[in-house]
């Protein structure tokens, strides 16, 4: 063979293993990419994907697919009650609940219609006979002054508060006066424990509340909210003394 020949041929090997190298590199290269893609789809099946929000096809609502479960006494709480006050001659007054706290727009758009206004939620209340304090508040002079003689309640007086087919009963204890100008005043007026906010209730009270009007008016106080309160309410408080279910004919259990 001539020495040209023999260059040549070496020269043609030298190619075709350099192009066997080049594919035997592409090969490799897209088999590893499948490997991280599978790798990839694994790592991904691993990671919990966000809840999903499902639509309930007989309600037609939108809803988280776990929802957490609403509490009993948070459904107590927004079933409306009757509210009873023999002393003074209040009979079967409804009480309509609300979430929000004493005396703000929606619970004054409550008491305009006549009926007695109760706030649970984070700044209310809590439902009737409930561990804490049942705040309940009404008209005094306007939308027929339910409670235009609560001022006459004394310690020792009793309340009724119907809430479904029980009734519980509380005992006035005190009289307390709240300031709407005052923070401090409002804190212990919707406090847990009436009079000591922060503290942890461990009995069931009721806050009954309506305007000082014509005593704020006889001292020359003619301060109003936005709301047109006047700047004093007259609380009277109470604490639970029994639990009734109500009889089958529907009247109210013996005190």
């Amino acid at each position: 063979m001539s020495p040209r020949r023999t260059a040549v041929t070496a020269l043609t090997g030298g190619l075709l293993a350099v192009l066997v190298a080049l594919a035997g590199c592409a090969a490799s290269g897209d088999s590893g990419g499948a490997v991280g893609g599978a790798a990839s789809d694994a790592r991904a099946a691993l990671v919990p994907s966000p809840s999903r929000a499902v639509i309930d096809p007989v309600a037609g609502s939108v809803s988280d697919a776990s929802p957490t479960p609403t509490p009993d006494a948070t459904r107590a709480r927004s079933e409306p009650a009757s509210l009873s006050i023999p002393a003074i001659g209040v009979k079967d007054l409804r009480v309509v609940p609300y979430e929000g706290t004493t005396d703000d727009r929606p619970g004054t758009r409550i008491q305009d219609t006549g009926v007695a206004a109760s706030p649970y939620g984070e700044k209310g209340g809590v439902g009737p006979g409930e561990t804490g304090n049942y705040l309940v508040t009404a008209h005094r002079l306007s939308a027929g002054g339910p409670l235009r003689d609560l001022p006459l309640l004394d310690a020792g007086d009793t309340v009724t508060v119907t809430a479904g087919d029980t009734v519980y009963t509380y005992r006035i204890t005190e009289t307390r006066k709240t300031s709407f100008r005052s923070e401090r005043s409002l804190a212990e007026q919707r406090a847990a424990v009436p009079g000591r906010p922060g503290e942890e209730p461990t009995k069931a009270v009721i806050t009954i509340s309506t305007c000082a009007t014509p005593e704020d008016n006889a001292a020359g106080n003619y301060w109003r909210d936005g709301n047109n309160n006047p700047e004093h309410r007259i609380d009277k408080i109470g604490a639970l003394v029994s639990t009734a279910q109500t009889p089958p004919d529907g009247t109210a259990p013996a005190p």
